[in-house]
């Protein structure tokens, strides 16, 4: 069994690395806590531009010498910005990881961010914006998100319109010399790297980049309530949002199986009870979200007007039913599903880069497969039907987007 090693290097970025030493390869993800959350006043989507532009260009190449290098050295690589993190991924032969490694210290601590690079970027990011009003579900969860927290968590990290379209140049390289720092950062490398190789390339890599960043702010959440978008769509879009257990609750992996219950594929109840029962819907399912701090259970449902009020009804009566609990069955069956999904899941060394360093922000440690695998198995159909009874899924934010406001309970 695979075992990681985590450390805290001397300049604040945290080394996570799993051995593989069957495996020629290298996954890394770098997770650096610059997201929407974090975004200036008024510049909302400056964490989704940065992370555009830092590809522009960075120490000795431009954006083209920068995009061969990386070419040069077989690397597949992506990088992306959300609410709460910027992460990058890569994956390439393990001789490679200190050549790798330094082209990554390169667009992180000598970017160009050139004047005339950052339109195209800007505009991009627009387009982006545009495409939300084409994806109605998109944007009522973006909406719903907004009302469920009062504190930045609520952000589309996608930004506004207004702020992407007003960001200069300059005020981007302060955010970025601000809040682009190793403190909090996060490598995660899995595969056939030894620690003692991985360690001494990344401290020659990047054991010179400095910085603080800027912390997270605290979660702060606004009462339940329902919101309603008015659109001349063919469909009705509805979304719930439950308050839950978060990563560090002890019965964390008692609600994922009661999630699993819900929508835990083509026998779950919402798919049977709401789609194939009663016709209503065309699209249903619950899953777990949240930020790090706050957890949700999130369900969604599309469609047809003249079902809405229908559905909404019956989606919130089935989530409610939880509450009287499941049967033996049901929870066999979920814990297989459950379990497998995580194996698998945890095959990939990609996937397993990004969990280890998901767990790393979330948690402040690495899970290993058999510790989450011995607390799924410690969920009992006593224990599961105690902890609904207990913790009903009750008073949910909703949103509702459609032709028409729906009759709410």
């Amino acid at each position: 069994m695979a075992l990681s090693q985590v450390e805290v290097l001397p300049n604040g970025l945290t080394l996570a690395v799993e051995e593989r030493p069957w495996s020629p390869g290298v996954a890394m993800q770098l997770l650096l806590p610059v997201g929407a959350v974090t975004d200036p006043e008024g510049l909302e989507g400056a964490a989704s531009l940065l992370e555009g532009w830092l590809w522009k260009g960075a120490g000795p190449y431009d954006a083209r010498a920068l995009a061969d290098a990386f070419d040069r050295l077989g690397v597949r690589r992506a990088s992306s910005s959300g609410l709460e993190h910027t992460t990058f991924t890569a994956q390439f032969l393990a001789d490679k990881l200190s050549a790798v490694l330094r082209l990554y210290a390169e667009v992180l601590q000598r970017p160009h961010l050139p004047e005339e690079g950052l339109e195209a970027v800007r505009q991009m990011a627009l387009q982006g914006l545009a495409a939300l009003e084409d994806q109605p579900p998109k944007k009522m969860f973006v909406a719903l998100r907004r009302a469920v927290f009062q504190s930045p968590h609520g952000r589309n990290p996608e930004g506004v319109r207004a702020h992407l379209e007003a960001a200069r140049a300059a005020d981007l390289r302060e955010d970025f010399a601000r809040r682009y720092a190793p403190r909090g950062a996060i490598l995660a490398l899995v595969g056939g790297v030894s620690y003692e190789a991985a360690r001494s390339a990344v401290l020659e890599a990047l054991g010179g980049w400095q910085g603080e960043g800027v912390p997270h702010p605290p979660v702060v959440l606004n009462p339940p309530c329902a919101l309603h978008l008015e659109q001349e769509t063919a469909q009705v879009q509805i979304g719930l949002i439950y308050p839950d257990v978060g990563f560090d609750h002890p019965e964390y992996y008692t609600a994922r199986l009661a999630v699993q219950v819900l929508s835990g594929g083509m026998s779950s109840r919402l798919f049977t009870e709401v789609r194939e029962k009663r016709g209503l819907v065309y699209s249903v399912y619950a899953t777990s979200g949240g930020v790090r701090g706050y957890s949700y259970l999130m369900a969604y449902a599309g469609t047809t007007p003249e079902r809405a009020d229908e559905t909404l009804r019956v989606l919130e009566a089935e989530i409610a039913r939880l509450a009287e609990g499941v049967s033996e069955e049901e929870l066999a069956r979920t814990k297989i599903g459950l379990r497998a999904a995580l194996v698998m899941q945890d095959e990939s060394a990609r996937s397993r880069a990004a969990s280890m360093a998901r767990d790393l922000f979330v948690l402040g440690r690495v899970r290993s497969l058999d510790e989450i695998e011995a607390q799924i198995a410690a969920v009992d159909i006593a224990r599961l039907n105690r902890y609904l009874a207990e913790n009903p899924y009750r008073n949910p934010w909703v949103a509702t987007l459609g032709p028409r406001k729906l009759v709410m309970r």
